[in-house]
């Protein structure tokens, strides 16, 4: 790169900023076109994007990529599949840039109301997993937004294929390329540059490891939208039905380790320990789930379970290893859920509706669930197409964050010619 990193980061800044500028005032329909030919490109291409993950595959085994990263890294058939399933869906949902909502007529004539409009440019930076670059840009372009993609430099390969399909497929149909834009290079700097470019930025939306979520949070000068980890537990109550909650216990934890809402945290009422833990152990042995207890857990079901430390409350394992909890009812177990847990996604099985009632009041998570598993947590299982990144902070996204996430709204007035008296 013969650019300093400043001179580049501040060039895809100003692109960006140029291309969100345009994109604003763009109809649902040039949208939706722009996103139908980014699909057909895909396809087209599928072969050549396969090709470059293969060798971002082979680079990282190289490596020794831990397994969770491998597993987020890899784009099977069925992923690449469920990419442009994902993108025909952001297609399909209602455009939110410009609703009016609220019109009301105040006593001096005006009418007021809001608009719902584009954040402008988003910056995302994340690790592994290159399905989240289509999901982003999809997302982004849908409500009217450019975005900065910077992934990990283990999906290098992976995630400049699919910027390039996606730039080509822009410029088919007069879009501006510069509306998606993944960094090029690894250097970490590129990261720094990209948190503090307050001039061409508005938010930023990191996803990962813990360790990345702390450092933009710390460093960032531009809003963020993060969610530090996926600690997730399930509750099952005295009066769970014991048929329903096995499966889903055994989804929540062995469906997919490598992601932020599995079950990492197993609660089980003291009143059906006895009988429900043998049951738990047995459908975990096929797994080969390592179980962490504590200490009533241990005497349960013997010596060979490892006896759970202060830690492991607070671990998001995202592998086969699972820590479980007898606690004495429900109160003892929103109080775990709220201390130890990361507000990400908590549920609860139990056939009692007031008690499941008073578990979504007081469980303090940004998804709460009764009766299922915590896997359906996430953009595409809750209708919004995609996601792009799942918020557990309380102020302006939570969840799954999908186009509406990703708008902001302004005031609009309406007069007649009123003059303020």
């Amino acid at each position: 790169m013969q650019q300093s990193i400043q001179e580049y980061m501040k060039t895809i800044g100003q692109q960006a900023r140029a291309a969100s500028q345009l994109l604003s005032a763009a109809s649902t329909k040039s949208k939706n076109d722009a996103l139908q030919t980014i699909h057909d490109a895909l396809i087209t291409h599928k072969a050549d994007i396969l090709t470059a993950n293969q060798a971002d595959m082979e680079k990282g085994r190289a490596s020794q990529l831990d397994a969770a990263l491998l597993d987020r890294l890899e784009l099977t058939e069925a992923r690449f599949n469920g990419m442009l399933e994902g993108l025909k869906d952001v297609i399909a949902l209602k455009d939110p840039i410009g609703e009016i909502t609220d019109l009301a007529y105040r006593p001096t004539g005006i009418q007021l109301g809001k608009m719902r409009v584009p954040l402008g440019v988003v910056g995302m930076i994340y690790e592994s997993r290159p399905n989240v670059t289509l999901e982003a840009a999809s997302l982004a372009l849908k409500s009217g937004n450019a975005i900065i993609l910077r992934g990990g430099s283990e999906a290098l390969a992976s995630n400049q294929a699919l910027a390039h399909v996606i730039q080509q497929a822009l410029n088919a149909v007069n879009f501006p390329a510069a509306a998606v834009q993944v960094i090029e290079t690894a250097d970490r700097a590129a990261v720094g540059e990209l948190i503090t470019l307050t001039e061409y930025v508005d938010v930023i939306i990191p996803r990962g490891g813990k360790g990345l979520i702390q450092r933009i949070t710390n460093e960032a000068r531009i809003p963020v939208i993060k969610h530090l980890d996926g600690n997730c537990h399930i509750f099952v109550e005295a009066q769970a039905d014991i048929a329903k909650a096995l499966p889903v216990i055994l989804n929540a934890k062995t469906h997919r380790y490598g992601v932020c809402n599995a079950m990492e945290t197993l609660l089980v009422d003291q009143a059906i320990a006895e009988d429900f833990l043998p049951q738990v152990k047995a459908i975990y042995a096929e797994k080969q789930i390592e179980l962490r207890g504590c200490a009533e857990t241990v005497r349960i079901l013997g010596s060979d379970i490892v006896p759970a430390t202060e830690d492991d409350w607070y671990t998001e394992y995202l592998g086969p290893i699972l820590a479980v909890k007898v606690v004495q009812d429900m109160d003892e177990a929103i109080h775990h859920i709220n201390h130890y847990g990361s507000h990400h996604t908590d549920a609860i099985l139990t056939e009692n509706f007031t008690l499941a009632h008073s578990f979504l009041a007081r469980v303090d998570s940004s998804s709460v669930v009764i009766n299922a598993s915590t896997r359906f947590a996430d953009g595409f299982e809750y209708g919004l197409g995609a996601e792009i990144g799942i918020s557990t902070d309380k102020i302006h996204a939570r969840g799954p964050v999908g186009l509406e996430g990703l708008t902001s709204q302004k005031w609009i007035v309406f007069g007649h010619g009123e003059i303020r008296q």
